[in-house]
């Protein structure tokens, strides 16, 4: 067994559902479950995922003594990745009032966004989940902070305009987009779709079903189409194949770009030199080397306290990742305890840090972030924040940025956005909130 700094609740805790739950938590300590696919198909994107999460809040109990004092109890659920599993996880750990969830699934954050409200509990979908519900006059309880799939979807169409020349070259390419098959794939499809007519691309929309190993029907279709450029919105072992099958029939990986969550180093390691040149989206740099890892090395590695068996893990991709999500996560804790006090909060106290988050670049210098993210802030009517885009490529042994920032087509994707929230809202029976009252 992994040792951890943390404290650890025993699965034989976590399968107990009812009130008395609450009461194995020690007082003053504030619950922080992680839903996790260790295993599954879905695994070599999960694991990491895992340790970033681990980490970050082993750190702050190590290194701060939690947040301003207030130490974290960090609980996983084995889910893998399967939106039942990963509901159930949710049901088993409410009972010890999280003022926090991170799904970490865009088909069990559908399921929980109706739960989340009624339980008063913060769903955190960073840069995944239902785009319509960044509109936090419709959705208070759920966040899509740094960025929703519509963002990408617009800022990957501006990266290739600028790629062509200029947005007006876009007319007459040929973009395919292989999606996984699922809520989470289909997710950037209307942006494209929009987009697609808005510059006069063509867009060829291609599916790819769980898990994801069979793709050559797929592939067979690219041959024929011969796109400009491809998007790929895959996760586990599909990015794996897909990298793979780019690079088997010749197409230029240059001009594969995977959305951020297909981009990581165990999406294209199994491709060998072909995965040469492949990009993806992202929205935080890649490596371990800023001031946060050095501290992870130091408090935790050093001293055999890190989640992860390697070391090496420590700045891939997906790692990075959680390490934003749960610095986010504190961050709102932190926010909110600056309004309710120094000690466990509700999550409606969670829900208003959140919502008042203002992640400056001199609190991402303090936090051992800068240059790793952009500076981050919500509102109450924006639950995306102003997060933006980058592109990373890998060069056969690392990933590199290779681009500047890219701020997403707002003008494009706020309209829909708003639209789509007031039908997705009125499908739950919600009503829109007036923000000016909130502040």
């Amino acid at each position: 067994m992994k040792r951890r700094a943390l404290l650890i609740v025993l699965t034989v805790a976590v399968l107990a559902i009812g009130p008395l739950v609450g009461l194995a938590l020690a007082a003053g300590e504030i619950y922080l479950p992680i839903l996790t696919y260790r295993t599954g198909p879905y695994a070599p994107s999960g694991i990491p995922i895992a340790y970033g999460f681990n980490d970050y809040w082993n750190l702050v109990n190590e290194r701060d003594g939690g947040i301003n004092g207030v130490k974290l109890v960090v609980d996983e659920c084995e889910m893998q990745y399967d939106t039942k599993q990963g509901v159930e996880c949710y049901e088993r750990v409410k009972g010890k009032n999280p003022v926090i969830v991170n799904p970490f699934s865009t088909g069990i954050t559908y399921q929980l966004i109706p739960k989340g409200a009624v339980d008063k509990i913060v769903i955190h979908s960073a840069g995944y989940g239902m785009t319509a519900a960044a509109d936090g006059r419709w959705f208070p309880w759920v966040f899509n902070v740094p960025m929703t799939y519509w963002s990408q979807a617009s800022a990957f169409i501006k990266y290739v305009g600028a790629q062509e020349g200029g947005m007006d070259k876009l007319k007459g390419k040929k973009i395919a987009h292989i999606y996984h098959n699922s809520p989470y794939g289909k997710e950037a499809n209307p942006t494209l779709d929009e987009l697609s007519k808005k510059f006069q691309f063509e867009l060829t929309l291609l599916a790819v079903d769980h898990p994801g190993q069979e793709q050559k029907a797929t592939w067979l279709q690219i041959r024929r189409l011969n796109p400009d450029w491809i998007y790929i919105s895959g996760w586990g072992v599909m990015n794996q194949v897909a990298v793979k099958e780019a690079a088997n029939i010749g197409f230029r990986m240059d001009h594969v770009v995977g959305n951020w969550w297909t981009g990581s180093e165990a999406d294209v390691i199994p491709a060998g030199d072909g995965a040469t040149a492949y990009k993806s989206m992202t929205f935080h740099a890649p490596g371990a080397g800023f001031k946060v890892h050095q501290d992870i090395f130091k408090i935790l590695y050093d001293k055999g306290k890190g989640n992860a068996p390697k070391r090496e893990s420590v700045g891939e991709v997906l790692y990075n990742r959680a390490l934003i999500n749960a610095m986010i996560d504190v961050e709102a804790i932190r926010t909110a305890m600056g309004k309710f006090g120094n000690k466990p909060l509700t999550g409606e106290q969670v829900r208003w840090g959140m919502e008042n988050l203002n992640i400056t670049e001199k609190r991402l210098e303090e936090l051992g972030m800068k240059g790793m993210t952009r500076p981050l802030r919500v509102t109450c009517e924006d639950h995306e924040s102003n997060g933006q885009a980058l592109v990373q490529q890998w060069n056969g042994k690392k990933w590199n940025i290779v681009s500047e920032w890219i701020e997403p087509m707002r003008d494009v994707v706020r309209p829909k956005l708003e639209a789509a929230a007031v039908d997705e809202g009125k499908k739950l029976g919600y009503t829109m909130r007036d923000c000016s009252k909130e502040r």
